[in-house]
């Protein structure tokens, strides 16, 4: 504990008295001061108790005395303390009643108590609380990498909280939290999601605090890793700031879980090494060589249906691609949902790509796609359609086996790309066997190339010597049927078979040839909504 005015008081070689403020003995005291300049505020810090002999003070006049403990107790002085038997017998009565209606403690110190004793006595006092708090700080240090060594981050978070007198939360990438002492904690923690979200925002180290009437109590946020983007975040949540001793038992917990952040980063980048070169395996057709690779780390998931996942960066508005930091949210989303339920997950960096094998049905593949729809979401704000932003499209496969894990990557490749062409975040194989192939007629380059197909013929049309486009599309449309396409036209038969041979001497085609009619209908329907 620091030293107080009450303390003071009881020290029993300064001889003090309580003149004014009894009620406020309690209070901690920064420093000690000696000043008899009439007016010190200007070089107060606030937490002082101030020595004078009002050598230079009108002490006996009520209202100067007023006016100077006003703003002694506005600047946060704690305790005036007066040197009888220098300049004044006795405390004069104006400074005292000034004292008690403030009220500002006043202490009477006597002619043998010399101002440096007390200032001397202040001083160790400080230096003896310093002294315990550094003790503290080390003994919780050592209990902290004890729990931390025995335990894991679940013990270091009890035994922090211990220290603290209060609770501590650990969170992920993503901003979950995965641990939190005591228990009930959790649910506090999991509250401060968004403000964990926005620390994560900023370069490693950062801290933040959450508190205010709104608030149950004072929360520090500090983001943990020694890379650009935090790999995970710690919160300590206190009735009140910290004191010294707390304070080295918070840094210890931080630099305890960086280490073991940075740690578990090394081992990350170990297995992923592994996942390429099971990935490479499962491409080259060699299932069984990539079992033996994968062993316990991935094996479990190529005993079952997966799914292949393949990201790619957007460029942005500028024509750059951005999209990286995109690309690591996406991986720390998915491998932070394998985490939480205890499945494999396999997630390879290609650069400007993401390659990544997920269980059907799993934790992993489920918050691919939430992850994909919230971005979707996020697309659609108007403010976002002006924003100079990187972004991602996403491809999902069929579920797979090992064997087929190559056509996988086809259909994954396949979805990206219609994905891209359709401005969507991600697109499952599935929905383009279900579809249709329509709306893939809306690329710019089938338009270009529909257009230029049929230009000759609406050329023709334009002249108003024939409806060749109309006709076309009749007969088109009735598969050849001349009798049915000319009643849809309201023409003769003989009028539509002039019209078609007029098509094939103007388009240089033979309407015959199935391919010829083929290419004739889609360039139709790529320009039927103009």
């Amino acid at each position: 504990m620091p030293p107080t005015l009450a303390s003071l008081v009881h020290h029993s070689a300064l001889k003090l008295t309580v003149r004014a403020g009894e009620d406020r003995l309690d209070v901690p005291v920064r420093w000690a001061h000696v000043s008899e300049l009439a007016d010190p505020v200007p070089y107060m810090e606030g937490g002082e108790l101030l020595l004078i002999t009002a050598l230079k003070l009108d002490a006996e006049d009520p209202e100067a005395m007023r006016r100077y403990v006003r703003r002694l107790a506005g600047a946060g002085v704690v305790g005036l303390g007066f040197a009888v038997g220098v300049n004044y017998e006795e405390i004069p009565e104006a400074l005292v009643d000034a004292c008690a209606q403030e009220p500002l403690p006043l202490l009477e110190v006597p002619r043998r108590t010399p101002f440096l004793a007390i200032s001397k006595a202040v001083s160790a006092a400080i230096a003896a609380d310093q002294y315990r708090a550094v003790t503290a700080g080390f003994a919780a240090q050592r209990e902290l990498t004890k729990q931390a060594l025995n335990s894991g981050p679940e013990g270091l978070l009890a035994a922090l909280a211990a220290q603290v007198d209060g609770w501590a939360a650990l969170y992920d990438a993503s901003g979950t939290v995965v641990a939190a002492a005591p228990e009930w904690a959790g649910r506090r923690a999991a509250r401060l999601t968004g403000e964990v979200e926005r620390l994560r925002e900023r370069p490693a180290p950062a801290s933040s605090v959450v508190g205010g009437p709104e608030h149950e109590d004072r929360v520090e946020l500090h983001s943990l890793g020694t890379g650009r983007r935090p790999r995970a975040a710690l919160a300590v949540g206190t009735a009140a700031a910290p004191g010294t001793a707390e304070r080295y038992a918070v840094h210890s917990a931080i630099a305890l879980l960086t280490l073991t952040t940075e740690r578990s980063r090394s081992l990350h980048a170990a297995e992923q090494r592994i996942g390429t070169a099971v990935l490479r395996m499962l491409l080259a057709g060699e299932p069984d060589h990539a079992r033996a690779v994968a062993g316990d780390l991935y094996g479990g998931l190529l005993d079952a249906p997966f799914r292949m996942i393949v990201a790619e960066s957007v460029p942005g508005p500028r024509g750059t691609a951005g999209g990286g930091d995109r690309l690591g949210a996406l991986a720390e989303t998915v491998e932070a949902a394998a985490a939480r339920s205890g499945e494999a997950v396999l997630v390879v960096p290609e650069g400007e790509r993401l390659v990544a094998l997920a269980a059907d049905g799993g934790a992993a593949a489920t918050a691919c796609t939430a992850w994909a729809a919230e971005l979707e979401a996020v697309r659609a704000l108007p403010e976002r359609a002006a924003a100079d932003e990187d972004d991602v499209v996403v491809g999902l496969s069929a579920p797979t086996g090992p064997i087929a894990a190559a056509a996988a990557y086809k259909q994954a490749e396949q979805s990206l790309s219609v994905a891209r062409r359709r401005g969507r975040v991600l697109v499952e194989h599935e929905q383009l066997a279900a579809g249709s192939v329509l709306p893939l007629l809306a690329d710019d380059a089938v338009k270009a190339f529909a257009d230029g197909l049929l230009r000759a013929l609406h050329e023709h049309d334009a002249t108003g010597r024939g409806d060749l486009v109309a006709s076309l599309r009749a007969w088109l449309s009735r598969h050849g049927q001349w009798d049915a396409a000319a009643a849809d036209l309201g023409v003769h038969r003989h009028t539509l078979r002039y019209r078609m041979r007029r098509v094939e001497e103007i388009l240089g085609r033979s309407l015959d040839d199935p391919d010829v009619r083929m290419e004739l209908w889609l360039a139709l329907k790529a320009t039927s909504g103009e």
